[in-house]
């Protein structure tokens, strides 16, 4: 709650109201006198039903005197209009008091709450069933009434649907009890309940249910303890106890109890079982750890596992002192066969995954608990240093070879669907409650866009602060008189409060962002303030609504279904579901590929991240990028070079081909090579023009390819090293080849050398331009 208490003084205050009936001044025996029975006898209902009509000093009234007093003075005291309707059921109900007394033998006073309850019925219909006919439907509140103030009955939770606020009205004045629900209807209104408006009729039955058990129409009579009662003895329905935790939340703020525990949603008992010494052990580390509640609570279940396996197998081992490297050893073993169910204290819920094997992180996290427990009790003396826990209680490398980041993008057309979901979000897309939207529509496009835009972390998320958001034009910050400047030449700034891996700090997002956060901070009730979980300091959050902070959990709860229906997409992936954390790894994937990319230290500050290796783990190269950087890198045609094969067909048809004719020319560029086996030729990149060889300005070779019938193929000849030297070095590389195979023969007989001895010969292809290497379809 806030620091200084709302206190909302209640208009046109009556005085404290007072109990009216005092016992003391009543004879108050409990034993009906026999001349008591005989007058009520002798009276009838007839006349009992007709009090006013008879003098009371006439035989019989005289006698029941002392009954009669006490319900005059609870009709006396009632607020109720004067009418002859109601003076009528209020004498209904003397003669059904009157009657039942002389039925039991007890007077109204020493009625228990159970017979009260026969009186009334646990429901109208059951109240007829045992009443005459001449009592009909108005008797019973107002019966009620005299149980309350008589019989001090107030289990009226035990009545079914009855009129709690009518009762309280009559019993404590309208004008009173009116007064006392505005003061919190004003309290929850501020917060943006929708209790607060008049039009609501749950929260006068919640709080007449309190003012009848405090037995007080004031609100500073409600305490704490009346709240636990009222949910220990679930003294409410279920659909009411969301507006009970409103209505202490309110009554503490005007500082009169305390503030209620948060809903979590579940109510599953306190974990046990297992040793009982070894449990005890485990809650007293539990009351002294500094680590937080979440994870303080998942390794208490943890170390009770534990404990449960001890009662089962080492039961000599249920006292921490007497634990030793051995039985560490076999408690890791026993982790590392467990299945799921083993040693747990419910199963259910757990589906079809019961009996199956654990996986790695739930070992390693089983580990590391036991490992935090027998370190902290080893660092605070509780124990005897008998071994060391980082040694003994190490998670085996079997396990630790499992484990690690697993950042999972989600497919690019995926995210551009949910992207587009979510800047097109309406009010009709938002799940709808009995009242209505539960959250307002501009709250749910600020968080929807925040997880969309800002790359955080879910808990970073709800703990963002009212302010994070600032605007900056050429490095100054933008004021209100120059909110004119064009959204592109502006900077939104985004203040991420301390989080996993480091301190405070701000972060450039898109501009949509930081309009939708300064649309919810416009319509935004103001709000207590609330204490931060990671730092201690008492803040304002931005996203919080009557009075209750956004849960951790609402972005994968809600705001990702409802993304996901809109978006036409399924909720999971061949990755798994889509879940907040999801979109953190997607975003920083993106900006790591982008057309002008982020660097990894740009990225690491941008994600807050301490270290560059946690960045590694985010930044994915997407599928597009690394085909593209494959491409280019021309792995293929760095070691296979592809060239054209032209076949003379007539050749082959004819049986030419069979008498030594040439019948197939492999294209060289600058040339044409006959020899068959030209993949084998060591010249085939630096071609020594021996008689395969023919020049391609030779009229033989115009003829070869003007030949109709000619077949195209393409022939892919792997490379050696030296000649992808030649390929991608150039001309010092080709010269370096030919230098080595001057004295190689060539397939025709002559080595180069021989050849370029011979008069009239071409030169080779060392004076010659060579091929282009990027030419495919050239050697």
């Amino acid at each position: 709650m806030s620091a200084s208490r709302l206190t909302l003084p209640a208009e046109n205050e009556p005085e404290r109201w007072s109990w009216p009936i005092i016992p003391d001044r009543y004879d108050t025996a409990v034993e009906v006198r026999p001349a008591e029975a005989h007058a009520i006898s002798e009276l009838g209902v007839r006349n009992l039903r007709r009090l006013k009509d008879h003098d009371p000093s006439a035989a019989g009234w005289p006698v029941i005197h002392r009954l009669l007093v006490p319900l005059e003075a609870v009709n006396a005291a009632l607020d109720s209009p004067p009418t002859p309707h109601r003076r009528r059921a209020m004498l209904d109900v003397i003669a059904v008091l009157l009657t039942r007394c002389a039925e039991t033998g007890q007077t109204f006073w020493g009625w228990t709450p159970q017979e009260w309850i026969h009186l009334l019925g646990r429901n109208q219909a059951e109240f007829h069933q045992h009443r005459p006919g001449w009592v009909n439907d108005e008797v019973r509140p107002y019966l009620a009434a005299h149980a309350y103030l008589l019989g001090s009955f107030n289990e009226f939770h035990r009545l079914g649907s009855f009129q709690r606020l009518t009762l309280s009205w009559r019993i404590f004045g309208r004008d009173r009890v009116s007064s006392e629900i505005a003061r919190i209807r004003a309290v929850l209104a501020s917060w943006g309940y929708q209790l607060g408006r008049d039009d609501d009729t749950l929260l006068p039955m919640v709080v007449c249910q309190l003012l009848l058990l405090s037995r007080s129409p004031h609100l500073e009579d409600l305490d704490t303890a009346l709240f636990d009662l009222v949910r220990r003895e679930k003294m409410l329905a279920s659909s009411q106890r969301y507006t009970l935790h409103a209505t202490q939340r309110a009554v503490a703020e005007l500082g009169f109890c305390d503030p209620p525990q948060p809903i979590t949603g579940r109510h599953s008992a306190r974990a046990t079982g297992g040793a009982k010494t070894w449990e005890q052990w485990v809650d007293r580390w539990h009351a002294t750890s500094t680590l937080s509640p979440g994870v303080r609570g998942a390794m208490r279940s943890a170390l009770l596992r534990v404990g449960r396996w001890i009662a089962a197998e080492q039961p000599e081992a249920a006292d921490p002192k007497d634990w030793t490297r051995q039985i560490c050893a076999t408690w890791i073993a026993a982790v590392d066969r467990m299945k799921v169910g083993d040693y747990v204290q419910r199963t259910a819920g757990l589906g079809n995954r019961l009996g199956k094997p654990l996986e790695a992180a739930t070992k390693a996290g089983q580990i590391t608990a036991l490992r935090t427990f027998f370190r902290d009790c080893q660092e605070w003396e509780w124990l005897p240093r008998s071994f060391d826990p980082l040694r003994a209680l190490a998670i085996p490398r079997s396990i630790t070879a499992l484990l690690g980041p697993d950042p999972r993008v989600i497919a690019d057309e995926v995210w551009a669907k949910l992207l587009w979901a979510g800047l097109n979000l309406e009010a009709a897309d938002l799940p709808q409650s009995q009242a209505g939207q539960f959250y307002p529509f501009e709250m749910v496009r600020a968080v929807t866009l925040t997880w969309l835009f800002s790359g955080q972390r879910s808990n970073e998320i709800a703990r963002l602060r009212v302010g994070c958001i600032r605007w900056q034009h050429d490095g100054a910050p933008i004021t209100g008189d120059s909110q004119q400047v064009l959204a592109r030449d502006t900077i939104c700034l985004l203040d991420v409060p301390p989080h996993k891996t480091g301190t405070a700090f701000s972060k450039p997002v898109d501009p949509i962002l930081g309009q939708a956060v300064d649309a919810w901070q416009a319509v935004r009730p103001d709000q207590p303030k609330f204490t931060d979980r990671r730092t201690g300091e008492r803040v304002d959050l931005l996203f919080a609504i009557r009075a209750r902070r956004v849960s951790t959990h609402y972005i994968n709860n809600t705001i990702i279904p409802m993304l996901c229906r809109k978006a036409g997409v399924p909720a999971a992936d061949v990755r798994g579901n889509i879940t907040s954390h999801r979109a953190r790894s997607t975003i920083a994937s993106q900006l790591y590929n982008a057309k002008e990319p982020m660097t990894l230290f740009e990225l690491q500050a941008w994600l807050g991240h301490r270290s560059p290796q946690s960045t590694q783990y985010y930044a994915k190269i997407t599928p597009n990028t690394l085909s593209k950087a494959y491409s280019e890198a021309g792995y293929f045609e760095r070691n296979v070079r592809t060239i054209e094969v032209l076949v003379d067909r007539d050749a082959v048809a004819s049986g030419a081909a069979a008498t030594g004719e040439p019948w197939q020319y492999y294209d060289l560029g600058h040339g044409l090579c006959s020899y068959t086996f030209f993949e084998q030729c060591q010249h085939r990149m630096a071609c020594a023009r021996c008689d395969f060889y023919t020049p391609k300005e030779s009229t033989r070779t115009q003829l070869v390819e003007a030949k109709a019938n000619l077949q195209r193929m393409l022939v892919s000849i792997p490379l050696t090293d030296e000649e992808r030297a030649a390929v991608d070095d150039g001309q010092s590389a080709l010269d370096r080849l030919l230098e080595r195979l001057a004295e190689v023969a060539t397939p025709a007989g002559p080595t180069p050398n021989e050849l370029r001895a011979e008069p009239g010969r071409l030169l080779p292809l060392a004076v010659h331009s060579a091929p282009d290497p990027t030419d495919r379809k050239h050697c």
